[in-house]
């Protein structure tokens, strides 16, 4: 079984976890926890890099533009908040009338959404940060999850109480699609080619085509699951995160369990891929971030070689007993 990185400073639970695009200087990792301060750390190692502090509730959702020189959070305390992600300063905070639970930066970094408890999709300028921000459109509930898509044209969400994932053209600020979905969804990712839409909701995992909307697959997990994160550089697998505190990694095209990484002592929250696809990571609610690289996963469960290995360590240790009782009985 695989060692993985383990990366402690939070508090409460861990909520959300982002990935900058690889930047000259590397890429980074930013987390959401309910103990209000979202951390920067170096995507590669877990190495703390700093604390955004300044929010006085709970942050549910973070992110960081493709530069990865700003952060944002989405917190309970009514706001979102621009940081510079170089020095921790607060640029910006953009007031709300409820608990924001999700933001987003656009593509173009000069936007960004927002959406929460007031079931209103908002966007703000950043290069206006005190102009009023554009509302798009009535949420049918309270917004989980936003996404940019199709070169900031299109905004996605889902809500915390329904079902479906909304496609809005920002232009026409109408729903132009729906994918339709059993349960709410709790996790939506937009892969890093903007070929596939992945989504969480309930116990199933689904992959859509992002440009026609149609289903690709569907697949149900082996517990409820809260997020789910498609490997970014060859979309041949794909990891999911739930209720039984394990991080489970799946064959794309056949939902096939190639992996398991157990360690987590409570749900996990959050998975993402690195945007290398050569680790990834997980939050959960016991407080910790866990950086697991590709391939260190225990296959004991699922793989023949490894279950055969088990049965040949167990036959050694019994040969080994019998052996100390022979002599024992020998010396009386």
């Amino acid at each position: 079984m695989g060692v993985p990185l383990v990366c402690h400073g939070h508090s409460r639970p861990v909520v959300d976890v982002s990935y900058s695009p690889v930047t000259p200087d590397g890429f980074f990792l930013i987390s959401a926890s309910k103990d209000s301060n979202p951390m920067l750390r170096n995507g590669e190692t877990g190495d703390w890099i700093g604390t955004f502090e300044g929010h006085k509730g709970a942050v549910w959702s973070c992110s960081l533009d493709k530069n990865a020189v700003r952060a944002a959070s989405a917190s309970a305390d009514f706001t979102a908040k621009i940081w510079n992600a170089l020095t921790g300063d607060e640029l910006h905070s953009f007031e709300h009338k409820h608990i924001v639970r999700a933001c987003a930066f656009s593509e173009d970094t000069h936007l960004l959404l927002t959406g929460g408890m007031e079931k209103i999709l908002r966007i703000f300028d950043l290069n206006r940060p005190d102009a009023p921000p554009k509302e798009v459109g009535n949420s049918p509930g309270s917004i989980r999850t936003v996404e940019w898509l199709h070169s900031d044209n299109t905004i996605l969400s889902s809500c915390t109480d329904t079902g479906d994932i909304r496609l809005w053209d920002i232009r026409s600020d109408k729903i132009v699609q729906t994918l339709e979905t059993k349960s709410p969804v709790t996790s939506a990712e937009v892969s890093q080619d903007g070929r596939y839409i992945t989504t969480a909701d309930g116990s199933s995992v689904k992959f859509w085509d992002a440009n026609n909307f149609g289903l690709l697959k569907s697949y149900e997990m082996p517990c409820n699951v809260e997020s789910a994160s498609l490997e970014p550089k060859h979309g041949n697998t794909f990891i999911a995160g739930g209720e039984d505190m394990w991080v489970h990694r799946f064959d794309f095209q056949t939902g096939e369990e190639i992996g398991c990484n157990k360690g987590h002592h409570g749900p996990v929250h959050c998975v993402r891929y690195a945007p290398g696809g050569e680790s990834y990571t997980s939050g959960s609610e016991d407080g910790t971030i866990r950086i697991w690289m590709v391939g260190s996963v225990n296959h004991e469960e699922n793989n023949l070689s490894g279950h055969v290995k088990l049965v040949a360590e167990e036959v050694v240790r019994k040969a080994e007993s019998l052996r100390v009782n022979e002599k024992a009985s020998e010396t009386k």
